[in-house]
């Protein structure tokens, strides 16, 4: 599986973007989606996840309410939306995936940074 994430920009506090990671290579029915983000000098972290077949999300606690994991079957897709963005959402936001539950996420798309100026 490669993934390939896209969307991010420079937009202004407040605003909204949509990132996409889109999977080529077999299909994610069972797979779980994970998005993450790593901003300058901090560590990666958790930002929500979808498991492909029941579509169940969660989320870290800093983006409910603000951020939406979604995915189109059809287009082995994942959606990260992101609205209220604050600057201090700018991060290089990654698309992972995980074959099970307890799993790792092992496969890791690109990157594709966002940038929330004030």
């Amino acid at each position: 599986v490669q993934l390939q994430a896209s969307g991010g920009g420079l937009v202004q506090a407040g605003g909204s973007l949509r990132l996409s990671c889109a999977a080529s290579g077999r299909t994610l029915s069972g797979y779980t989606m994970g998005w993450f983000r790593q901003a300058p000098g901090k560590e990666r972290e958790f930002v929500g996840q979808v498991n492909w077949r029941s579509g169940t999300t969660y989320y870290a606690d800093f983006v409910k309410g603000r951020f939406t994991v979604s995915k189109d079957d059809a287009k082995s897709t994942s959606y990260l939306q992101m609205n209220s963005l604050k600057p201090e959402d700018t991060a290089v936001y990654y698309c992972a995936i995980k074959m099970a539950a307890s799993a790792p996420f092992g496969i890791w798309g690109q990157g594709t940074q966002v940038t929330v100026s004030s």
